[in-house]
């Protein structure tokens, strides 16, 4: 087959119902927020243990008592003075128990990650492979990571070996070698030659090592291999296609370079999230639409979908028209839902107001503060970029039975209410949040309901009460509803960055 053949491949799985393949890459972005439940389960834990043995009142009294920072650039004593003050506190906090919960939390994170990447990455490889063949992406996806999740942990976990061995290996020889050149020849100088040989060499292995692994994966779904077989397929193929192989590596490289440029040209203007989002909806799932391309059209599997004979602009608009739509049944659809994240939402809000109530006046925020030297679009994008990236990750972190939703419901709740309850000029805040508030905040409220309905429908397909084609129908059907949230959001982003820091100067 053409090299152009399998470019067009992946345009046409992209183009004809990209709702049935970018929720897993979107359940990828959201393993950090499921992740992130342990460490603020432990969180709760070690404040239940402070509360209870009475150490968090003496932080608290600490605290109170504690004078504002000094400048360390501008009396570098007075801010030792100030920092020796803290010492109080850490005793307070690093104590046996609460270290071995660090301890303990840090583990469970680090293997609950690993695990889940493992399982995300087998329902994409597999969407891919169905996608490619014409069949339904979600539902191939599901079947693949009851299928393969365990061989794709395998063969990370032999990767990272293969990592560690190789660097290990070459750092140790590259020592050993460059101290005796030192010894024998008295100058410290002519051991960075080696030094720099050992480096050139590691990168070179590591290079192999990688382009090997990356088909590695393919080759687990397509040839339905384990975790060495799949290496073996993997040389096989190098071995009988290295044009198109050579071809994955090169735009595989490039894509990844012009990636990290946007990002980095994006952070100049403190726009982070860009990065993220692109990777998650075009990059990762275009490279791993063209590897399976490959990769197919080496065994002959590859069957594609007819590509779309509308343009692009014309699907662009028909995709916002129908995530509107989407979004709009989903409310009306799910009252009570909405309720209990409202719900949620203000008892989040409660516990941060009562917990800032004994540090106002000792921590003061300011929203004039916070918007000196702003520019309205560099603001307006990275607000939208936040807050979607936010609403997407709470919506598709809820498929852990949506308890990762409630928690994100929870925890900004509280974050807004120590952040309202420690402004120094309340009318000030209220001001500025409501014309840009009455959209973004209902849309974050959706998103978390969003979650907490995947959440519904995952425990409903473990439980064997609902199929896997309904559970691929409600993964679907939160892309178009987050279309419609990133609208809300974009508009309201506006709003935040080009109205709202002007409009509540009126209450000054």
């Amino acid at each position: 087959m053409a090299l152009s053949d399998f470019v067009a491949a992946v345009v046409a799985v992209f183009r004809r119902r990209p709702g049935d393949l970018l929720p897993l890459y979107l359940l990828g972005v959201a393993i950090p927020a499921i992740v992130r439940v342990v460490p603020f389960l432990a969180i709760g834990i070690a404040y239940l243990f402070l509360s209870r043995s009475g150490r968090l009142e003496s932080i608290r009294t600490h605290l109170v008592e504690l004078d504002p920072p000094p400048s360390p650039d501008a009396d570098p004593e007075a801010f030792d003075a100030w920092a020796t003050g803290l010492e109080p506190i850490f005793e307070q906090l690093v104590t046996p128990s609460l270290v071995a919960l660090a301890l303990v939390a840090i583990v469970v994170s680090v293997v609950l990650f690993a695990v889940l990447s493992a399982v995300v990455a087998a329902g994409q490889l597999a969407a891919c492979y169905g996608r490619l063949r014409g069949e339904r992406g979600l539902v191939a996806g599901i079947d693949g990571v009851r299928r393969y999740w365990l061989r794709f942990l395998g063969l990370f976990l032999l990767e990272s070996l293969c990592w560690v061995a190789v660097l290990g290996a070459i750092g140790i020889g590259a020592a050993l070698f460059g101290g005796i050149v030192s010894l024998a020849t008295g100058s410290a100088a002519l051991a960075l030659p080696v030094v720099l040989l050992g480096v050139l060499v590691a990168f070179v292995v590591l290079l192999v090592v990688r382009a090997l692994f990356a088909f590695a994966p393919v080759a687990i779904v397509v040839d339905d291999a384990g975790v060495f077989g799949s290496l073996r397929s993997a040389a096989g193929f190098i071995r009988a296609q290295p044009v198109e192989a050579a071809f994955y590596y090169v735009i595989a490289i490039g894509m990844l370079v012009g990636l990290s440029t946007l990002t980095g040209l994006f952070s100049l203007v403190d726009v982070v999230t860009v990065g993220s989002l692109v990777s998650a909806l075009v990059a990762m799932p275009a490279l791993d639409l063209l590897k399976s391309a490959v990769y197919c059209g080496y065994r002959d599997r590859l069957n594609p979908p007819e590509p779309r004979t509308r343009s692009l602009r014309d699907g662009v608009r028909a995709g916002l028209r129908r995530g509107w739509r989407e979004m709009v049944s989903f409310v009306r659809a799910r009252p009570g839902t909405h309720a209990f994240v409202l719900g949620l939402g203000l008892l989040g809000f409660w516990m941060g107001w009562a917990a800032a109530g004994p540090y106002v006046g000792t921590f003061d925020a300011s929203i004039a503060a916070r918007l000196e030297g702003i520019f309205p679009p560099t603001m307006a994008a990275n607000l939208f970029g936040n807050n979607w990236f936010v609403a997407l990750t709470t919506a598709y972190a809820g498929v852990a039975l949506a308890v990762p939703a409630i928690v994100s419901l929870l925890f900004n709740g509280v974050f807004l209410g120590i952040m309202a309850r420690l402004e120094v000029a309340p009318l000030e805040l209220a001001a500025f949040v409501v014309p840009h508030g009455v959209l973004e905040i209902p849309a974050i409220l959706i998103a978390g309901a969003l979650g907490v309905s995947v959440g519904v429908t995952a425990w409903r397909t473990w439980r064997g009460r609902a199929s896997r084609t309904a559970f691929a129908d409600a993964l679907e059907r939160a892309f178009w509803v987050l279309i419609g949230i990133g609208i809300l959001l974009a508009i309201a982003a506006i709003i935040e960055g080009f109205v709202s820091p002007y409009y509540y100067r009126f209450f000054l």
